[in-house]
């Protein structure tokens, strides 16, 4: 069967031709790349050919064979780039029409200045009549051009012999002009540094913080966030300084944009975990369009969930996703970062069908808003389904989980998988035994709780390292120092947090803080509670703060300063105290030997006081004695 080449395709492209679907042959394709392939073609009209870079997202076809050396091929969506002073087009999608065929013609790379001529000469000859140029057919035997004795006749597409098309007709029509039309909308997946113009419509999924930086160049501000467009395809966006004021209050999670005019440039992997070899850049010149009516094809988000006993064989510092049961929630901790911030840290562990448990580590303000109430939901009896996107692996004494600064957390989130996961919770997986593969120091005890007695605080002499010791210790509240019991506190916010620092009266009757340097006409007020405890083997003090003083008394600490000093209400005052006397608790202990003085001393501080829950305890001696009999 003959096969004829769109005359001039090749000429025609180059020229801004974006639109006429023409019919190419493969002369070559070459596989180039170093963290994602890339095929490069050479394309023939039979007479010229051009070099062009196949859409990643095309690549299968060449796997798969569908698209050869000597493949007819019609280009469906493409675009002509210049990179480096050369012409190249950008296949985005084809058709393969004949699989393999014999070279048509004797093509010859078509060079600037041999379309610039064509395209003189077209404009100064009259329009010929359409009478098919034998150059560009082919006779010669093609794999599908003859059907085989005892094979069915093979079926073509309709374009395999298309109608005569002259070449484009660009008399007195001048220089051609720029295209200003409005840039095509083309998958995330097809977006390579090659393409000229392009836009794309995507939904926000995940929005960075502002950070500051300094480096050579000066001050500096950059932010990012991640896209999802409706073929799944993801890419992170990232801004810098003047660009940070157009486009930080504008963005927000869930809604979807249309971007255009951005830069492609190869992502930092060191910070970027999207499964994208790209990252957008943001200029002045860029637009970013919110896209009013809700696009439904754009899925909220986007996991690719591992199963917890997979998590075992994953790399360390590998990104992954993890949804999970979860089971159990420690108190939340602070911890000093090596730069001498203090951040906070609550451990957590998630179960799945796999019968394996793993540890999660919040970091930050994960703790204090998704953290919080994940304990609270605990501590009343109901396990939610937590997906989390983008936990780190850690391989610290066994396989846990952590969280980085891009990691989001989804409580009991609408998707199969969660849906799927709270079914099989319910119907008897809340009962079935799971293997932690993150190794515990105890049985039911998470890594970082290690319990001791009161006796072994001082046998073991915990607290007189360089680092303070963490323990948790199961006693009993024998008395409470009664007379300052609380300090008056700043109530200015430093950022996201209170000051606390002590304040004192100014000579006007206010309230001043030498930290704020400001005054105030009210102050708080936060426990500093002196508290014995004690348990089987001996008793301690313990100095408890503003969290586990309420812990502890079950009211705040102005409450109970208003109670005693103001309405003087020493009756209810008592009770108060009375409550909490000869009730045991849970206590997480941060020891640390301190200087008073001159002298060196040993002080231990309550990070968290939680009652007794005495089936959970059960649980833990009996897993105790079980350890201990094997």
């Amino acid at each position: 069967m003959p096969v004829y080449l769109t005359p001039n395709a090749i000429a025609a492209i180059n020229s801004g031709d974006a639109n006429s679907k023409p019919l190419v042959q493969v002369l070559e394709i070459k596989l180039i790349g170093n963290s994602q392939d890339r095929y490069r073609l050479l394309l023939s009209d039979s007479v010229s050919t051009q070099h062009a870079m196949l859409a990643t997202q095309l690549n299968d076809r060449v796997k798969s064979g569908r698209v050869q050396k000597g493949s007819i091929v019609q280009l469906i969506d493409y675009i002509c780039s210049t990179v480096q002073n050369r012409k190249i087009i950008v296949v985005l999608n084809m058709e393969t029409i004949i699989p393999d065929c014999e070279i048509i013609g004797n093509p010859k790379l078509l060079m600037q200045s041999d379309s610039t001529s064509q395209k003189s000469s077209s404009a100064n000859k009259p329009e010929q009549p359409a009478i098919p140029d034998n150059r560009h057919l082919a006779t010669t035997s093609c794999s599908n051009s003859a059907p085989k004795p005892g094979n069915k006749m093979p079926s073509f597409r309709p374009t395999v012999q298309p109608p005569y098309r002259p070449p484009p007709n660009y008399k007195n029509h001048g220089p051609i002009a720029k295209n200003d039309a409005p840039a095509r909308i083309i998958p995330i997946s097809a977006l390579n540094p090659y393409q000229g113009r392009w836009a794309i419509k995507a939904r926000v999924t995940a929005k960075g913080d502002l950070r500051r930086y300094n480096n050579a160049k000066g001050d500096g501000k950059v932010f990012s966030f991640d896209l999802l467009d409706s073929d799944g395809g993801e890419i992170r966006v990232t801004c810098f300084n003047a660009v940070v004021d157009r486009f930080y209050d504008a963005i927000e999670v869930g809604k979807v944009y249309l971007i255009s005019k951005g830069n492609l440039k190869p992502a930092q992997k060191n910070f970027n975990h999207l499964k994208n070899e790209w990252e957008i850049f943001l200029e002045s010149s860029s637009t970013v369009e919110l896209c009013p009516d809700e696009d439904g094809s754009i899925p909220k988000q986007q996991f690719s969930f591992k199963p917890i006993n997979e998590i075992e064989s994953s790399e360390n510092n590998s990104i992954i996703d993890v949804i999970g049961i979860v089971e159990s929630v420690n108190p939340s901790v602070p911890i000093l970062r090596k730069n001498g911030m203090e951040t906070q840290r609550r451990i957590l562990n998630l179960k799945d069908g796999s019968n394996r448990s793993v540890e999660l580590t919040l970091w930050g303000e994960l703790c204090n808003k998704q953290g919080r109430e994940l304990q609270q939901m605990v501590e009343s009896g109901v396990f939610p389904v937590l997906a989390v996107k983008a936990a780190k692996v850690n391989n610290f004494s066994g396989k846990s989980i952590g969280t980085i600064s891009a990691t989001q957390l989804f409580i009991n989130p609408d998707c199969p998988e969660a849906y799927g996961l709270r079914d099989w919770f319910d119907r008897g997986g809340k009962n079935t035994a799971s293997q932690s593969i993150s190794r515990d120091i105890m049985p039911g005890c998470p890594r970082n709780e290690v319990r001791k007695t009161v006796s072994q605080i001082k046998d073991e002499g915990l607290g007189r390292a360089d680092k303070p010791d963490w323990v948790t210790v199961k006693a009993t509240v024998s008395f409470i120092k009664t007379d300052n019991f609380c300090y008056t506190a700043c109530p200015l916010m430093i950022g996201d947090r209170q000051c606390s620092k002590k304040v004192t009266r100014s000579g006007n009757a206010r309230w001043q803080c030498d930290r704020c340097t400001q005054e105030f006409e009210e102050c708080d007020y936060r426990y500093l509670l002196q508290a014995q405890v004690q348990d089987h083997t001996g008793l301690t003090w313990v100095t408890a703060f503003q969290e586990s003083g309420e812990e502890i008394l079950g009211c705040s600490a102005k409450e109970l300063y208003l109670l005693k000093y103001e309405e003087q209400d020493d009756v209810r005052f008592g009770e108060v105290i009375r409550r909490s006397l000869f009730s045991e608790y849970l206590f997480r202990l941060k020891i640390k030997e301190e200087m008073y003085g001159e002298e060196q001393r040993v002080k231990i501080t309550v990070v968290k006081a939680e009652k007794l829950n005495y089936s959970a305890e059960s649980r833990f001696l009996l897993d105790l004695i079980s350890r201990i009999t094997c």
